[in-house]
């Protein structure tokens, strides 16, 4: 097949899952083109079978906001002809799946017929979509798609709660290139910490939705009982405040801020333990990657994370905002080299349900049925 990916080119987990899986469906044979604002961050384009277009938008003074929409779909159109393209997939419903919509009708006026699969991910339905000036769009983009999926089951069900469906959403799991994940580097734990101290990790974008601030409480807990060391990976807007409350709490020389890298595997391959206290996460991809490096991660119970971490298996479960029941399960995993050791396998053991050779097929099979609609 000759495919169009839609995605964001960034470290989120939307924009990663969509490179992996075009890489994944371009060494399977299929043609992949990758087409946003920026080559994304895990794309290598001397790789067979992928392709790269840059989506440019013009700066006019008239505006006050760029059009993107009306550039992607103006480029999906020249991509979709150009290149002859059997289907696209869009990553996000806005604006993704609304400019795939535009540039179909465009196209059928030329007497041709695109399908489009849209893949929610979570901040389009979560955040975005709820918004009530995005709501109509939301809804309207996804029933016009010729197929939809869902990360979790938990995101399923939250769409069909808050827009009006009419569409039937698949559920198909982020998962897991394990060999990436698996790192024959050196250990690098050395930079960070001494070998008899425990590494304990947290990665994201450092918004509100991450409760930050309940990670470095959490954390104030574990150190008074065991020796370790916290690793803030990531970038944002409460880095500033996590900062200033890491310095008030007298935990300098334990938090080190790395800030965003394309090494991440590397990073958790040394962890011991990941936190992912969330307000909210409609998969928890990054609680994944955590257990694909045999780490066991300590997670609110929001969204679909209980969809992936497995209480008292890989990890343990909690209330959203409950630091001191999310302390005392990392001490106990912390503190005795046996329990930890089970948790590690047990973690690794979970995410190989995740893994990309079972999930990859399922969205083969979607893509056959999007294309049945152009018959």
């Amino acid at each position: 097949m000759n495919i169009g990916f839609v995605l964001y080119p960034t470290f989120g987990g939307s924009g990663v899952v969509a490179t992996e899986l075009g890489k994944a469906l371009a060494e399977m044979g299929h043609h992949i083109h990758f087409i946003t604002y920026r080559e994304p961050v895990r794309l290598s384009l001397i790789e067979k079978n992928v392709y790269f277009h840059e989506v440019n938008v013009t700066d006019y003074a008239l505006f006050d906001y760029q059009p993107y929409a009306l550039a992607l779909s103006s480029k999906l159109v020249d991509v979709v002809k150009k290149e002859k393209l059997d289907l696209l997939h869009v990553h996000y419903a806005i604006p993704h799946a609304y400019a795939a919509y535009m540039s179909k009708k465009i196209l059928a006026d030329e007497g041709i017929h695109i399908p489009v699969v849209t893949t929610l991910h979570g901040t389009d339905i979560t955040l975005v979509g709820k918004n009530p000036s995005y709501r109509s769009a939301v809804s309207f983009s996804i029933n016009h798609s010729d197929e939809v999926t869902a990360v979790s089951q938990s995101l399923r069900e939250e769409t069909y709660e808050y827009f009006n469906i009419k569409k039937d959403i698949h559920v198909i799991p982020n998962f897991i290139d394990f060999d990436f994940y698996t790192d024959s580097q050196p250990c690098i734990k050395h930079r960070f910490a001494r070998n008899d101290q425990k590494l304990v990790t947290h990665i994201s974008n450092f918004r509100p939705v991450k409760r930050i601030p309940d990670v470095i409480r959490i954390f104030e807990q574990i150190q008074k009982e065991v020796d370790a060391i916290l690793l803030m990976v990531g970038d944002g807007p409460d880095r500033a405040m996590a900062e200033d409350l890491v310095v008030k709490l007298g935990l300098e020389d334990r938090v080190q801020f790395l800030g965003k890298t394309k090494e991440i595997h590397r990073v958790l391959n040394c962890s011991d333990l990941f936190l992912l206290p969330s307000e909210t996460e409609s998969f928890g991809l990054a609680a994944l990657e955590a257990m694909a490096c045999k780490t066991p991660v300590i997670s609110s119970n929001t969204g679909g994370l209980p969809e992936v971490n497995k209480h008292g298996f890989s990890g343990y479960i909690c209330q959203v905002g409950d630091v001191k029941e999310m302390s005392k399960h990392a001490i106990e995993i912390l503190s005795n080299k046996d329990t930890l050791a089970q948790f590690k396998a047990n973690a690794y053991q979970r995410s190989k349900d995740f893994d990309q050779a079972h999930v990859v097929p399922l969205y083969v099979e979607v893509y056959k049925k999007a294309l049945e609609h152009k018959e």
